[in-house]
């Protein structure tokens, strides 16, 4: 057979997260219970009302054609209502929204329509990987800059990439509550960022997929509350861990026009947009199951709890964090020079828990693990039980 080359898809490095997955798989398929702290895939079920939507509007065979890729008109008008009550941010419904087939499609084709091999982008590290990849894909350079924990400091460090760089970066993209390190960040770091963005004439993507998933009175706010944002910004959301909707795939694209009318340009070359009977069902979502997100945060808190306190009793010291549905956690001295893969392996192997390694979000996660937060009270502590073995506690 030729050799053939795709330059593309061999651009892009192994996915680390699959060879834990197949490990976790031969484990299972021999018989082993593995408690899977991996993936951020919510274990719970959609609300009720949201499914019981979706049926009703399913039966009616005109829901059947299809749809639209920028997103029905009342959906449009749902996520309107939705920033105004969640955020105090004022969208206009054509021009400044569109939907996605969840945030993870729209950040990676809004990179594949504004971006081209004359470009740069900067993006945090360690992060979600669509963000970096994204960026890859569409051809354009990357330039990763290392999260701190004082977010000054990483807003002086975004500053001097953009001074060093040879040629001006066009784009920077955020995720705060941040995937995988859990870091929040209050409204005056957005307004560092929008001022940058400004000065530089550099556009701004924020990720803020986990704003509802906040604990102990902390409020995630949104880069579009900063005056003049939309200037310059657009954020991206998902329904996927707030309403327990993963699979349905939807979430959505609002702020500035000129990039929301990028986004609108390419989808519409590419999809047809979310089936309308998802789309009607996630308007439900929306408008009325602000107590089930309420609930489903309530629940992370519980299972946050029980990790975080599990961990600290049996000697691995973790901070609880603020927000999302993870533990981000230093890999323990005794394991640190394994890297987080073979540390990831050994957990399986030895503690029958699967985690995510953080060299999956990039080189500067390589010395911590992901907990993802989806697996009842009861099997985080059998969790605990497991990893204690292997810290000799």
């Amino acid at each position: 057979m030729p050799d053939y080359k795709f330059d593309n898809a061999d651009k892009l490095p192994p996915y680390i997260f699959s060879q834990i997955n197949e490990i976790k798989s031969k484990a299972r398929s021999d018989g082993q219970d593995i408690i899977d702290l991996g993936m951020g895939n919510p274990d719970q079920p959609t609300p009720d009302v949201v499914v019981d939507k979706l049926i009703e509007t399913v039966r009616n065979p005109l829901t059947h054609r299809y749809s639209q890729s920028a997103g029905i008109p009342k959906l449009r008008l749902a996520i309107s209502d939705w920033y105004s009550r969640k955020h105090g941010v004022d969208l206009d419904c054509e021009n400044e929204i569109v939907t996605c087939m969840g945030s993870k499609e729209g950040i990676a084709h809004l990179s594949l329509a504004t971006l081209s091999s004359e470009d740069s982008v900067i993006v945090q590290s360690p992060t979600y990987p669509i963000h970096s990849y994204g960026v890859v894909i569409a051809g354009a350079k990357l330039k990763s800059i290392p999260l701190k924990n004082n977010l000054d400091d990483f807003v002086n460090d975004i500053e001097t990439a953009i001074l060093s760089s040879v040629n001006k970066p066009k784009m920077i993209i955020l995720n705060f509550p941040s995937n995988p390190t859990t870091q929040s960040a209050d409204i005056s770091f957005f307004k560092r960022v929008v001022d940058i963005g400004k000065k530089y004439d550099i556009w701004i993507i924020h990720d803020l997929a986990y704003s509802d998933i906040v604990f102990d009175g902390y409020k995630a706010p949104s880069i579009l509350e900063v005056e003049g944002a939309k200037d310059i910004a657009v954020e991206f959301f998902t329904l996927s861990k707030s309403y327990n909707m993963p699979g349905w795939r939807v979430g959505f694209c609002c702020g500035n026009e000129d990039l929301i009318k990028a986004l609108k340009k390419i989808k519409s070359y590419l999809d047809y947009g979310t089936f309308t009977p998802i789309q009607v069902a996630a308007i439900k979502a929306l408008n009325d199951c602000d107590s089930e997100v309420d609930k489903i945060c309530n629940m992370y808190k519980s299972r946050r709890d029980e990790l975080c306190e599990g961990l600290n009793r049996i000697g691995w010291p973790i901070e609880k964090p603020l927000a999302t549905m993870f533990v981000w956690a230093r890999i323990p001295s005794k394991y640190e020079h394994l890297g987080s893969l073979e540390f990831s392996k050994l957990l399986i192997s030895k503690s029958k828990v699967a985690v995510s390694p953080g060299a999956g979000f990039g080189a500067d996660g390589d010395k911590f693990v992901r907990f993802s937060l989806i697996e009842n009270e009861q099997r985080i502590r059998q969790a605990v039980r497991g990893i204690k073995n292997i810290l000799g506690s």
